[in-house]
């Protein structure tokens, strides 16, 4: 069975925006800043992960391989059209923005990091969660079932119960109850990949997290602003979860995503060899 696409590509200009949804999440996350960025003009695509969007067992048979394919042909899509890309991310899908950025310097040019994920240790993460890194093996991992925190990641009450009628309607997806725990330890090991390889990244790099994250706690996004290897802006929200792209202050995150977008337009531009026309003449 093949599950039926909602990823979603909205043309623009020759600055492409690359959106990554979260795990057990759905392009529709990230469709608040995808019109923003594309109301200033960019190029926008949220493509759907795969094993995502669909039944528990597609979820469960994907891989972490299998999200970043999904990432990569993304990519290989948005450059099409775009001569440069940002790469956006939020939770696991900032860790596949990451990777995808270590792995192709000279295709993604600068990256939006919301909320980073590389270890689950928010305030409503479960006690018990920190032995689940002892599990190894996919078969035995799939005996688990971790919940879905109470507030589904967002603060605003108005907001989460306005997602809680939506899925209900069937007009929406579904909210997930809870991760299988084959997908926890999928993004365990990609989370560990990620770790090793975080000082190739030297793109210039936007991370926006909550202090009070429910699911990751803000030493995540210390770790990466001490360890990534080119220029960071970490911008701390207080008064979202970690849904920040629909959260209260999902205003600032496009704000402060769509200027740090133009610097890099700018900066790339400058960088850029002028046309014989205009160029000064060289000195006697």
């Amino acid at each position: 069975m093949t599950t039926k696409t909602q990823s979603y590509y909205i043309a623009g200009g020759s600055t492409g925006v690359l959106l990554l949804h979260g795990l057990c999440g759905t392009p529709t996350e990230m469709r608040f800043v995808a019109n923003a960025m594309a109301r200033a003009g960019h190029t926008v695509y949220c493509p759907q992960l795969a094993g995502h969007c669909g039944s528990e067992a597609e979820l469960k048979e994907s891989t972490w391989q299998d999200w970043f394919a999904s990432a990569e042909e993304a990519l290989a899509e948005i450059r099409k059209t775009c001569s440069s890309v940002i790469v956006g991310g939020l939770s696991t899908g900032a860790l596949l923005a990451l990777k995808l950025a270590a792995d192709r310097p000279t295709e993604v040019q600068g990256l939006a990091l919301f909320t980073p994920t590389l270890w689950l240790n928010g305030f409503q993460i479960p006690w018990y969660m920190r032995f689940f890194r002892l599990v190894t093996f996919k078969q035995f991992a799939h005996l688990f079932r971790f919940a879905t925190p109470d507030g589904f990641g967002i603060k605003d009450d108005r907001i989460r119960e306005f997602i809680r009628r939506a899925a209900g309607s069937g007009n929406a997806p579904a909210v997930p109850v809870y991760t299988p725990g084959g997908a926890a330890l999928e993004r365990w090991r990609l989370a560990k990949t990620v770790q090793r390889l975080v000082k190739r990244v030297t793109q210039p790099t936007i991370i926006l997290h909550p202090r009070e994250d429910d699911y990751a706690a803000l030493n995540n996004a210390f770790y990466l602003q001490k360890n990534l290897g080119g220029v960071v802006d970490l911008v701390v929200l207080d008064d979202s979860y970690h849904l920040v792209t629909i959260d209260r202050q999902r205003h600032i995150v496009v704000e402060r995503t769509l200027g740090f977008i133009d610097r890099m337009v700018k900066a790339i531009t400058e960088a850029q060899p002028k046309p014989a026309a205009f160029r000064q003449p060289a000195m006697a």
